[in-house]
């Protein structure tokens, strides 16, 4: 696996996308761009009855230009990265340094593909991609993306460290919904090597992460935390809420939930095991005694009759 290195020359552990995934992403692009183009294209015919055979020309190019051109482009940009092909084959852009590409990297990733992939079917891209070290067309690199695979395996030794105890209970009231996949991407990357890194490097890779983190939630750091250790906390935080949604979705049969707690630092939810049904009284056994030895025999009765008189 080839890695991808950043302008601080750290290496981060994404894979990128050979030529026949990325293929597979386009021709589902296309597909969809094509049916999207012909359902316009038809419904301008409809309305531009009446225009003039310049004036049909002109909203047939710009009807090319906005649905084969400029739709990829914005679709890329509001994604970070990610078309409907590229989501369906686990793929996603970005940047060399492995960020989230922007507006001019798709548009010149977008202005090249008319021109590699509409105008010469593709071939030029081929060929591109298969010389390319890390499969790359002429789009990517005169952008200065790369398209990676985002469904790899996890390896046993690139787990998250923990969060410092101290830092338990203190984001659970955060915002989290508008932070991006593509940044959560980078900060685990960030945290699993932050151990191999150069001191410098890494201090100046986290107060980027941290600041990136604190614009989309809108919430600054607690006093004296560390960028590092803050970034650690939040990422055990939005686990926590993963790990706490799962449960609630499949319980443990037979398990009552015991008390959620607050820490977002190596949350796992508990479950109070069901107390022991109580024990119900039996009547005492009382031991069977025969009846010849239970009672005493009566005593003889006195004879009656009458004597004889003298």
């Amino acid at each position: 696996m080839s890695g991808v290195v950043t302008g601080d020359a750290v290496v981060l552990g994404l894979q990128p996308a050979r030529l026949p995934s990325r293929a597979l992403a386009l021709v589902i692009d296309l597909a969809v761009i094509m049916v999207v183009y012909m359902a316009i294209s038809l419904g301008l015919l409809l309305l531009t009855l009446s225009l003039d055979e310049a004036a049909l020309a002109a909203v047939n190019v710009a009807a090319f230009v906005l649905v084969l051109v400029g739709a990829p482009i914005a679709v890329e940009t509001l994604t970070h990265g990610r078309s409907l092909g590229k989501l369906a084959c686990g793929l996603r852009v970005v940047r060399d340094d492995g960020g989230p590409i922007r507006f001019r990297h798709a548009l010149v990733r977008g202005a090249m593909g008319v021109v590699e992939i509409l105008m010469t079917s593709g071939v030029v891209a081929v060929i591109a991609s298969l010389v390319s070290e890390r499969g790359r067309r002429l789009g990517d690199v005169f952008a200065g993306t790369l398209v990676v695979r985002e469904r790899v395996a996890t390896s046993a030794g690139m787990m998250l460290p923990p969060p410092p105890p101290w830092l338990a209970g203190r984001f659970t009231g955060l915002d989290l919904s508008a932070v991006p996949d593509g940044l959560w991407l980078e900060i685990r990357q960030y945290l699993t090597r932050m151990r191999q890194l150069d001191p410098a490097v890494g201090q100046r890779m986290a107060d980027r992460l941290a600041n990136e983190l604190v614009a989309r939630t809108g919430a600054p750091p607690p006093p004296g935390v560390p960028a590092a250790a803050y970034l650690a906390g939040v990422v055990a935080e939005r686990q926590a809420r993963e790990a706490h949604r799962a449960f609630a979705a499949h319980p443990v049969p037979g398990a009552v939930p015991g008390p959620v707690p607050g820490a977002g630092a190596g949350f796992v939810p508990t479950y109070a095991t069901p107390a022991a049904p109580p024990a119900v009284p039996t009547a005492p056994v009382v031991p069977v005694v025969p009846a010849a030895a239970s009672a005493p025999a009566d005593p003889p009765a006195p004879a009656t009759g009458f004597a004889p008189p003298a």
